[in-house]
C-alpha cells in the first residue's frame, strides 16, 4: 500500500512539472499552438500572417547560434503530437507535419547562424 501511495504522489509530482513546462513555453507569434524550440527566438523579419474564415497562412523565421536544425527537427518531432499535429515525415529537408486541415513545414533556410522558416497553411493552398 505504501509503495502505491508513493507511485501516486511521483505521478503527480511529475505531473504538476509537466503542466508548469507547458505553461513557461513560448508560442509562435501567429501559432498559439507550435512553441518556439529552445535555443532559437523569433525574428522580426519577413514575418506573414494572413487569415480570414476560410484559410490561415502564417510564415515565420526563427534564429539560434548554438543549435542544429536536427535538435530542431527533434524538438519538433517529439512537442508536435503531443499538441495533436501528425507527423508527415521529411522530404528534401523539409519537416512536415497536418492536423484538422492544415499542414506546418519545418525548413533549414540557413546553416550558420541557424534559420529556421515555419510555415502554417490550409492543406488545400499546397
Amino acid at each position: 500500500m505504501k509503495k502505491r501511495n508513493l507511485n501516486i504522489f511521483f505521478l503527480s509530482v511529475l505531473g504538476m512539472l509537466a503542466a508548469t513546462a507547458a505553461d513557461a513555453a513560448e508560442f509562435i507569434d501567429g501559432m498559439d499552438d507550435v512553441p518556439v524550440a529552445e535555443g532559437l527566438t523569433q525574428t522580426e523579419e519577413n514575418n506573414v500572417s494572413f487569415a480570414n474564415d476560410e484559410t490561415r497562412f502564417v510564415e515565420v523565421y526563427l534564429s539560434g547560434e548554438n543549435i542544429s536544425f536536427a535538435k530542431v527537427a527533434d524538438f519538433y518531432r517529439q512537442t508536435l503530437p503531443q499538441l495533436g499535429w501528425r507527423p508527415r515525415g521529411q522530404e528534401n529537408g523539409v519537416v512536415r507535419f497536418e492536423r484538422d486541415g492544415e499542414s506546418l513545414d519545418i525548413v533549414r533556410e540557413q546553416t550558420q547562424p541557424l534559420l529556421v522558416r515555419i510555415t502554417l497553411k490550409n492543406k488545400n493552398q499546397d
